[in-house]
């Protein structure tokens, strides 16, 4: 493989979620395992250890599970990131913790997401847990979902189990926002339908996990409609060469743009012309999502950080006042009336809460408009007015515009992430 098409290669973002012990990161591991994607002193590590525990064979849930606390308890609490390729696509992984505690954690893991894998022990079916996943990644506008539903050997590989538990899951996903949703009976422990087909379940004439992840299309996932641009830096070189370079550096975050197009600059509305399209390689005919370049612009006009290049006829909402759903993230709860600064897109600025209209139950997926204290792991909906103007689309629109998140300003630490409505 040369260098050029392995960086060439598409990349999809997937993460895991399910209930505790529902063998999220034995499939990790055996994914990593059987895909030949462990260095050897990686796997003679892990074989060390499971030694050390008396454990039978190799435990594969290692992998991922590098805190000692995980370790020790057998759980998974923080995310954890795994990057792996094949000939056909690069993979990261995000393994997310299970536990109702760790919401905010699995938010996290979920927000970049192409794909979700939802693990279903076959032994209990469609829990609490699943649902409350599944909830999330419909929230987070995950375009596609993989239904795994593992520990087929312990329930003999039963074709029954398996329809049973597609049928629940199917009538429940009904009520959500997802529009492609798979299901695969699998044994992470013992590598049925993970990479290879299994030879215990011949009912299933489906396509095994790793040859979906290999295939499942993700091209149209990015938004190439409406043309967005915030920008991130404005380069001047100041040489001989470059006397008069103006470059306008950042990352497309939906649409195409090419040189000669039209453009407006948000918040000023001044309009120029795309002079040349820039990269460290040369000039470019044309920029898509989520490619890194410089713009450069026919006209002189005052740009600076945060603020966005767009089509003259597309343009996305300019507004103070948001409508958004916020997982909260910090020990102290959501303060009505409190002031926080924000971070949207490369747009920094200061916002107050004016409005907390609704706290999800996460398990029944109703409003309870009565509750309106969000305290850490909660999901609510809620409005902020902020300093600056901001330039955003809905979060089902656009991930990137449609996505802002909140900041103590005394500590500095992101206390919400949220999905503008």
């Amino acid at each position: 493989m040369t260098t050029k098409s392995y960086l060439d290669m598409e990349l999809l973002r997937f993460t895991t979620a399910g209930s505790v012990d529902d063998g999220k990161s034995t499939l990790i591991g055996r994914l990593l395992y059987d895909s030949k994607s462990i260095f050897q002193d990686q796997l003679e590590a892990i074989e060390h250890t499971s030694k050390q525990r008396g454990e039978e064979g190799v435990n594969l849930a290692l992998l991922t599970d590098g805190l000692r606390a995980e370790r020790e308890q057998g759980i998974t609490i923080d995310v954890a990131y795994r990057y792996f390729a094949t000939p056909k696509r690069k993979f990261i992984i995000a393994d997310t913790p299970g536990h109702i505690q760790y919401t905010r954690n699995m938010v996290t893991g979920a927000s970049t997401a192409n794909l979700a894998i939802i693990l279903v022990d076959a032994r209990n079916g469609v829990v609490e847990q699943t649902r409350r996943h599944s909830f999330i990644a419909s929230l987070l506008e995950i375009p596609h979902i993989i239904v795994c539903i593992n520990k087929m050997d312990l329930v003999s590989w039963s074709e029954d189990v398996f329809e049973q538990i597609k049928s629940d899951y199917t009538s429940f996903a009904a009520k959500l926002d997802v529009r492609d949703i798979h299901f695969i009976p699998i044994s992470a422990l013992k590598g049925d339908n993970v990479v290879d087909p299994s030879q215990n379940m011949l009912w299933y004439n489906g396509s095994t996990l790793l040859y979906l992840l290999e295939n499942i299309h993700i091209a149209s996932d990015v938004n190439h409609i409406d043309a967005r641009f915030p920008v991130q830096y404005v380069i001047r070189p100041y040489s001989d060469k470059f006397h008069d370079y103006r470059g306008y550096a950042g990352r497309v975050a939906g649409g195409i743009f090419r040189p000669g197009d039209e453009v407006e600059i948000l918040p000023s509305g001044f309009s120029s012309k795309i002079k040349s399209i820039d990269t460290f390689e040369g000039p470019l005919t044309e920029a898509f999502a989520p490619m890194s370049v410089c713009i450069t612009l026919e006209d002189d006009i005052d740009i600076s950080r945060g603020d966005m290049i767009v089509r003259k006829n597309n343009k996305p909402e300019i507004s103070q006042d948001v409508d958004l759903m916020i997982c909260w993230m910090n020990e102290k709860s959501l303060q009505l009336n409190g002031k926080y600064a924000f971070k949207h897109t490369t747009r920094e600025g200061r916002c107050v809460v004016k409005d907390v209209k609704y706290k999800m139950d996460i398990s029944t997926m109703s409003r309870l408009s009565d509750d309106k204290n969000l305290s850490k792991n909660d999901i609510g909906r809620i409005t902020i007015r902020t300093t600056v103007p901001i330039m955003f689309d809905s979060y089902r629109k656009n991930r990137i515009t449609g996505s802002i998140i909140l900041i103590d300003e005394a500590t500095n630490e992101t206390v919400g992430a949220g999905m503008i409505v």
